[in-house]
């Protein structure tokens, strides 16, 4: 059996930890110090400390190309985005319709990361 796991390195664990209980609505499936991970359903989303990676990795640096965008298919996305924008988050572009055929809206979260809530 596989599965898959997307990192986002983050600058607060516990601080990104509470953003994403509120943004997802639900708690960790694991929270220790080093790691925090989400399930999203066949998908794991784990919150690592940047400072962690670069001990890990050598030659990587806090910042140096580390972003990603999470992107999320679900029903009403609007709440999705306001709820984002609760936490803290910010919003950069509104829910529209885009040229793929999906209406997304954009955000950041606490750290800079891209969340790309689509309506499913």
């Amino acid at each position: 059996m596989s599965s898959n796991e997307v990192i986002l390195y983050v600058d607060d664990e516990k601080l990104a930890r509470d953003f994403y209980a509120v943004v997802l609505e639900t708690q960790p499936t694991l929270d220790v110090p080093g790691m925090v991970e989400f399930d999203l359903g066949g998908t794991t989303l784990g919150l690592m400390p940047t400072r962690d990676i670069v001990d890990l990795v050598p030659g990587l640096t806090a910042g140096s190309g580390q972003r990603c965008e999470l992107y999320l298919r679900r029903q009403n996305a609007q709440d999705w985005l306001d709820r984002i924008t609760h936490a803290g988050g910010r919003l950069v572009s509104p829910l529209a319709p885009r040229s793929w055929g999906e209406s997304v809206g954009y955000a950041l979260d606490l750290d800079g990361h891209v969340l790309a809530i689509a309506e499913a």
